[in-house]
């Protein structure tokens, strides 16, 4: 996920026209920040032909590792059922990065379609963890859309994304949720629904309430509440973030979506932190501090 999206109602820069975009998103020496605002630009087209260009990038295995995952993201979130052969390729690809398959499974199930519980289903048992946990999660969403919903998708919220879970439907405190999302003898998809539902009550006891979950003994948890951290964009998160950030114990995709929030939440401490990763020997993390310094930068216009 990158923290270029808009969740908070600011104006979005003009769209320059397809072509443009698909020229910049597919040139490999270009930078990682310019590449990324050309993809969710194409994000916001919202076009068959935008998400063509996209999923074009993503088959690039040249490409970063960073840039091809939130390539993946996009395509979970445009939600066209057309993206669903590629992303499934990439799940199948036991060559390919474990991050990006990773956010492959997670956009078949943002996408939600029957047809894709063939191939999460294979992977729920799988031996990287980031892998297993992110079907088993797809698997659940699918399911309880199909179950509840008819298979239609929540209504989209403030934060304007497609969730890995809904959240609750049923109002519960911040002590309720907090119960039921550290408590790790449950699902991993009850867990989510209890972290999205605290997203949705956007405050600072909310967020720290979060920012409990990145002691949590699963990466994938852990990176999931970074990312929902930046979107809460709440000021009162960044020690905790910058904690993550700077462990080099961390895995790499918890640590990049720390880097996102903290570009995200901006503020001379969390640029500051990022600051001194932007020439790190983990390309991921270089990357998305770089990035998150340009989005920090960019949101100061606002």
């Amino acid at each position: 996920m990158s923290t270029f999206e808009s969740t908070n109602g600011a104006p979005a820069r003009a769209s320059p026209d397809l072509t443009k975009l698909r020229t910049v998103i597919l040139d490999l020496k270009e930078s990682v920040a310019k590449r990324t605002h050309a993809a969710f630009h194409l994000r916001t087209i919202a076009t068959v032909e935008a998400m063509e260009v996209v999923a074009e990038a993503l088959r690039q295995r040249a490409d970063s590792e960073l840039m091809r995952h939130e390539l993946a993201y996009i395509l979970g979130q445009m939600q066209f059922q057309e993206a669903i052969a590629t992303l499934t390729d990439i799940v199948e690809d036991e060559s390919d990065d474990i991050l990006v398959r990773h956010e492959s499974a997670e956009a078949l199930g943002a996408i939600g379609q029957l047809e894709s519980l063939d191939v999460l289903n294979k992977y729920v048992d799988h031996t990287a963890p980031e892998i297993a946990e992110t079907c088993q999660i797809a698997v659940d969403l699918i399911k309880y859309r199909h179950e509840q919903n008819d298979g239609q998708q929540e209504e989209k919220g403030s934060f304007l994304s497609v969730d890995p879970a809904p959240g609750f439907k049923e109002t519960q405190s911040c002590e309720q949720l907090e119960e039921t999302y550290m408590d790790t003898t449950k699902s991993l998809f009850h867990r989510y629904r209890a972290m999205f539902s605290l997203r949705d009550l956007n405050s600072d006891e909310s967020a720290l309430v979060l920012a409990k979950g990145l002691s949590d003994n699963s990466a994938l948890f852990r990176h999931e509440v970074a990312y929902v951290l930046g979107q809460l964009m709440r000021s009162c998160t960044v020690p905790a973030l910058s904690k993550c950030l700077e462990s080099t114990d961390e895995h790499s995709m918890v640590r990049h979506e720390a880097a996102e929030a903290l570009g995200a939440i901006g503020g001379a401490e969390a640029e500051e932190v990022l600051g001194r990763f932007t020439d790190h020997g983990d390309e991921v993390v270089t990357q998305s501090c770089v990035v998150a310094l340009d989005t920090a930068e960019y949101w100061k216009t606002f």
